[in-house]
């Protein structure tokens, strides 16, 4: 072979080598940068502020600058790609964060985990958190590899007083994260309510219960394992207790066996509301005694207080995955029966309009949900009064989420209300009795409010509601039972549900 041939040869095989070389290191330099990371990545690019107003932070072209009196103060690493970014307060100490969905290469960061031997040279999903020091950006948290693909990070909205991330899959699920200490918990987003009426203790339940069922299991036996189940179970107990058995009564003065209230708590109820029109039937002592009972099992006794409890409190607190509820109770009056002189609180009345616009305001401030139980409108009547309607609108300017309501002994009507701003809430007029002696045939059908609260990017919302009918059956030898209806009626948008 001549030496022209082996000149070609030779020239051939570097131009090939530097081609390869070549690719191989553009391959390199266009991985390096992001060129191959999953086609499905929406790459943000947008201006915002912090809630101060003190930086601007510009998101462009995979990176991150924080500007602050017109200079820039940091600008996110070269070696990480910008997928999105948020600045909220996500520890709730009312300082803003940086947050950043962001993708570098490997799966962690400087330490590692004591059995990875070696990180991975691939590009995987991160969260890194920044906060703002004195003009500065300084690093406060960086997640290894997320383990899911997030498509979408944000925040579940300015209004709600608890900050938490929520993150979009590329299923469109979302899943919520509030800051713990150190790093982020995954909560439950999607919480359940069943609510039930009057808890109407006549002397027949109570006899019957005393001599066969001392307690008073059966009231629940048919429901239980859908309290159970429930997130939060809540109802209305119409009458107060007592464990004096010369006191224990029926109608028209009411004084309820306090093994009732254990059927309660064995039930498995995590609130109770209790201003109604015989809260004081038993007078201070009966608020008293139905107060630290409830209190002493660790259930939520709403809408009274006890004779030491003068300072008002409005409203309890229930927090479930992560989410505030708060619980109003009023009542519309207690049957003439004046409030004690001395705690002018001990049954929330549905009478101050002013006060109750504050009370749902305060709670609103604390928590991320407000419910609002109320004993109203007129007795076996099935249409809605002037009362109802009055305090439905005060309770809609005031941006309470769900009310509730009991008295009337039956059902009524169901709805959603939108006002002009968007806020909604929902509105059970009256879910009926849950249990009594009354012979009444509407008194013997009442309902199971049932929905469910959950996070979106908007904050709370009702996903669900329905109302599942219940029916009062007297058996033999005088046992009251309470079952579901073989029908019941469920909505899944804004309109009025008739019972």
């Amino acid at each position: 072979m001549n030496k022209k041939l082996w000149k070609k040869i030779l020239i051939a095989i570097t131009t090939a080598t530097a081609a390869i070389l070549c690719m191989g290191a553009l391959s390199y330099i266009l991985w390096n940068n992001g060129v191959f990371l999953p086609r499905w990545i929406q790459w943000e690019n947008r201006t915002f502020y912090s809630q101060s107003g003190q930086y601007k932070i510009v998101l462009s072209h995979k990176s991150v600058s924080i500007i602050s009196d017109n200079t820039v103060i940091w600008t996110s690493p070269e070696a990480i790609k910008i997928q999105d970014a948020i600045s909220c307060d996500m520890d709730n100490d009312r300082q803003d964060e940086l947050i950043l969905l962001c993708w570098k290469i490997g799966r962690y960061g400087n330490d590692k985990p004591f059995w990875v031997e070696k990180d991975e040279k691939k590009w995987s999903q991160h969260i890194f958190v920044y906060e703002y020091s004195n003009g500065e950006i300084r690093p406060k948290w960086m997640s290894s590899y997320i383990g899911q693909d997030v498509a979408v990070i944000s925040e579940n909205g300015k209004s709600s007083p608890f900050c938490r991330l929520l993150l979009t899959d590329l299923e469109g699920s979302i899943s919520s994260w509030m800051w713990d200490s150190w790093g982020f918990t995954k909560e439950d987003t999607d919480i359940s309510f069943l609510v039930f009426g009057d808890n109407l203790i006549h002397e027949p339940i109570y006899r019957y219960g005393l001599r066969n069922d001392t307690s008073f299991g059966f009231l629940f036996e048919n429901l239980k394992d859908m309290i159970s189940q429930s997130d939060i179970a809540i109802i209305n107990q119409e009458t107060p207790l007592t464990d004096n058995p010369f006191r224990y009564s029926g109608y028209p003065r009411f004084g309820t066996p306090a093994n009732v209230g254990q059927a309660i708590a064995d039930a498995g109820f995590d609130a109770v509301s209790c201003a109604t029109n015989h809260a004081l039937d038993q007078g201070a002592e009966g608020i008293n005694f139905t107060k630290k009972f409830f209190d002493s099992h660790n259930i939520k006794c709403l809408g009274i207080q006890s004779e030491e409890e003068t300072a008002y409190k409005p409203y309890e607190i229930i927090a479930k995955g992560g989410i505030r509820f708060a619980m109003l109770n009023y009542t519309y009056g207690t049957n003439g029966m004046k409030l004690p002189e001395s705690n002018p609180n001990m049954v929330h009345l549905l009478d101050d309009e002013q006060q109750i616009r504050q009370d749902i305001e305060h709670a609103r401030t604390e928590t991320d949900f407000v419910l609002v139980f109320v004993h109203w409108g007129q007795e076996y009547s099935r249409e809605i009064d002037d009362l109802q309607q009055k305090w439905t609108q005060i309770f809609m300017e005031s941006k309470a989420d769900v009310v509730i309501g009991t008295h009337p002994h039956t059902l009524q009507p169901y709805e959603v209300l939108t006002d002009s701003s968007g806020h909604k809430m929902l509105v059970y007029y009256s879910i009926g009795n849950f249990i009594s002696a009354q012979p009444e045939e509407s008194s013997t059908k009442g309902g199971m409010a049932s929905f469910t609260v959950s996070l979106t990017p908007a904050g709370c919302e009702i996903t669900e509601f329905s109302l599942e009918p219940l029916t009062i059956r007297r058996q033999e030898g005088g046992k009251y039972t309470t079952a579901l209806d073989a029908v019941f009626y469920k909505d899944s948008g804004n309109q009025i549900g008739k019972p």
